[in-house]
């Protein structure tokens, strides 16, 4: 009798282990809204989480920090916190700041003259010295 009562009680409680468990209701994801992993491709298809942004001046996704020389915030700046980069090729430089939502693209006229554009000037001394309106905002060595 005990042993049919504990043989009833374990088969019982199996019975009741496997029953049917309601599901859970998620909400559907429209497909044209659903992240997939890895899927942080930018509008120019560069892969933003592996650090590639795009290059005007290359016209292809590159690696600031393999391609391009770092630009160090210039000590009296208030405004420049973070690093800026360059990118050269020919009598163009591209900059990639922070503070900028696009790349910046400068020209320069010849060998020795500094890459410039509207409010930037890119010159070298000691260096590269990146000015903004006058002001000097990044140096490199």
């Amino acid at each position: 009798m005990k042993k049919t009562f504990i043989f009833c009680t374990v088969l019982g409680l199996q019975l009741l282990s496997c029953g049917h468990k309601p599901e859970k209701s998620t909400p559907e994801i429209p497909k044209d809204k659903e992240q997939k992993v890895g899927a942080d491709l930018d509008k120019h298809d560069c892969k933003t989480s592996a650090g590639y942004t795009w290059s005007e001046l290359e016209q292809k996704c590159i690696r600031l920090f393999e391609e391009a020389k770092p630009l160090q915030p210039f000590e009296n700046s208030q405004s420049n916190t973070t690093l800026g980069y360059v990118l050269f090729k020919g009598n163009k430089a591209e900059l990639f700041l922070e503070s900028e939502p696009n790349s910046i693209l400068l020209e320069r006229k010849s060998e020795g003259q500094a890459w410039v554009n509207k409010e930037y000037e890119l010159f070298t001394w000691k260096g590269y010295v990146l000015k903004k309106k006058g002001s000097i905002i990044y140096t490199a060595n």
